[in-house]
C-alpha cells in the first residue's frame, strides 16, 4: 500500500492587489489606501493527497493557480488558510535561478543551493562531480552566475535538484527553457526517478508530456480544482475548457465587430464521417481502408479555398494532418453544401482511440472554420506492437 507523502487540506491563498502607485501614496493616503485594494484568491479550498511513487501533473490555463500551488507545497508561500503536510526530503525547481546568488560562481552556488536542500558540505563534495557532469557547464562552473544564460541557469539548478537524493521532486515549467538534448536528458532522469519510486509533481503546459509520464493529472481553473484523475480524462476536461474559451473569445470578437470574418468567405464544416469499405464505422482493425468524408457549407462563394483534416490521439496529440493544398488538389468553387472524400488506402495507425477534426481556409490561408472532435474512431490491433504507427514488422535471425 502506498503512503501519502503530500497532503493538502482546505488550502486557500489570497493576494492583496493594491492600486496605489507608490509606497509614498500608501503612507500619505493611508485611510483612502485601504479603499484602493482588491482581494485576489489564487487558490480556494484545495484538497489533494499525493501518494509515494506517483507522478502528478498540475495543468490548467495561465493564471489558474498551478505555480502558486507548487510553491505552497514547496514551502515558498504560506497559505491564507488550510495546511500542507510533507513526508520525506523535497527538492524544488520552481523559478529560473531560484536559490542562486548572482554574484557567486556556479561552484559556490552549487554548495549554497545544496545546503538549502539540506545537504552537508561532505555530502555536496561527494555529489559535486555528478552535478557538474549532468549540467554540462563545467567550463563555466567558476564564472559568476549573473553571466549565465537562462539555459545554463536551468541546467545547473536541475542538476542540483536531482542529485540531492530527494524523495519528492517539484518541477515548474522552467524545463522548457533548456535546449532539446537537455530536455531529453531531464526526462530520462525523471523516468529514472519514477523507476526508483520517487514522487514527482510537475507543472507544465506540455500536455503531451503529462500524457506520457504522469500517472495522474489535476486540472486547475481560477484557483479551483475542476478535475483529478487519469491523464487521459483530465486532459479531455482541460481541452473542453480551452475549446469553450475559444468559442467565448470568438463570440466576444464578433460582438465587438473585431472579427475578420468580413474579410473571408462565410463557410463551415458541418460534420465528418468515417467510412471503411463504403460503410460508416466507429471501429476498424489496423490497416483497414478509410474514407474521411467532410461535409461543408458555404453561404458565400468559396474560391481558391483549402480543405483539410487531422487525426489526434485521445489526449489531443496530433499524429497526422493534410489538406487539399498539400495534396496538390485544386477544389472547385463552392456555394451551398458540398461533400468531399479524403481516401486512405490503408490506415496504418496503432491501436487506440482517435479523434478527427476538419478545417476550411480561405484564399489567404487564414482559417475560416474548424470543427474539433468531429468524429471518433477506435483502432484494434493484434497486440504485437505499441505506438501510433503500424510498421508490419517481422523478426528473423540475421544472415551470417
Amino acid at each position: 500500500m502506498k503512503t501519502p507523502v503530500i497532503e493538502v487540506e482546505n488550502l486557500s491563498k489570497r493576494f492583496i492587489i493594491r492600486k496605489d502607485k507608490s509606497l509614498k501614496e500608501r503612507v500619505v493616503n493611508f485611510r483612502r489606501s485601504q479603499l484602493h485594494k482588491d482581494d485576489f484568491w489564487a487558490l480556494r479550498d484545495i484538497n489533494l493527497t499525493i501518494e509515494s511513487g506517483t507522478t502528478v501533473g498540475l495543468i490548467g490555463p495561465n493564471g489558474s493557480g498551478k505555480s502558486t500551488l507548487l510553491k505552497m507545497i514547496g514551502g515558498i508561500l504560506q497559505p491564507t488558510s488550510g495546511a500542507v503536510s510533507l513526508r520525506g526530503r523535497l527538492a524544488a525547481l520552481l523559478e529560473l535561478g531560484a536559490g542562486f546568488h548572482p554574484d557567486l560562481t556556479g561552484r559556490e552556488n552549487v554548495y549554497l543551493n545544496a545546503s538549502i536542500q539540506g545537504l552537508t558540505r561532505k555530502q555536496t563534495d561527494k555529489a559535486f562531480d555528478a552535478i557538474v557532469d549532468f549540467s554540462g557547464i563545467e567550463r563555466f562552473i567558476d564564472t559568476q552566475v549573473k553571466f549565465y544564460s537562462s539555459g545554463m541557469y536551468v541546467r545547473l539548478a536541475f542538476a542540483v535538484a536531482v542529485n540531492v537524493d530527494p524523495d519528492i521532486l517539484l518541477v515548474d515549467e522552467v524545463l522548457a527553457v533548456g535546449d532539446e538534448p537537455f530536455q531529453r536528458k531531464c526526462m530520462d532522469r525523471i523516468r529514472g526517478f519514477q523507476h526508483e519510486g520517487r514522487t514527482i509533481v510537475l507543472v507544465t503546459h506540455g500536455l503531451d508530456t503529462v500524457a506520457e509520464i504522469c500517472d495522474r493529472a489535476v486540472v486547475l481553473e481560477s484557483g479551483s480544482m475542476i478535475a483529478d484523475g487519469a491523464p487521459r480524462d483530465a486532459l479531455r476536461v482541460l481541452r473542453t475548457e480551452f475549446e469553450q474559451s475559444r468559442h467565448d473569445d470568438i463570440e466576444r470578437q464578433q460582438s465587438a465587430a473585431i472579427s475578420v470574418a468580413n474579410e473571408l468567405p462565410r463557410a463551415q464544416v458541418e460534420r465528418v464521417e468515417i467510412l471503411s469499405y463504403g460503410t460508416p464505422v466507429r471501429e476498424i482493425k489496423v490497416g483497414a481502408p478509410l474514407t474521411v468524408r467532410v461535409h461543408v457549407r458555404a453561404t458565400e462563394p468559396l474560391e481558391n479555398w483549402i480543405l483539410g483534416f487531422g487525426i489526434e490521439t485521445s489526449v489531443g496529440q496530433n499524429i497526422y494532418g493534410t489538406n487539399s493544398k498539400l495534396l496538390g488538389v485544386h477544389l472547385p468553387d463552392l456555394r451551398g453544401p458540398g461533400v468531399f472524400d479524403f481516401t486512405i488506402p490503408a490506415a496504418d495507425i496503432g491501436e487506440g482511440a482517435y479523434t478527427f477534426h476538419a478545417a476550411i481556409a480561405g484564399q489567404t490561408e487564414a482559417e475560416v472554420h474548424r470543427l474539433l472532435e468531429a468524429a471518433t474512431l477506435q483502432v484494434a490491433a493484434d497486440g504485437r506492437e505499441v505506438g501510433f504507427v503500424h510498421l508490419r514488422t517481422s523478426l528473423a535471425p540475421a544472415d551470417s
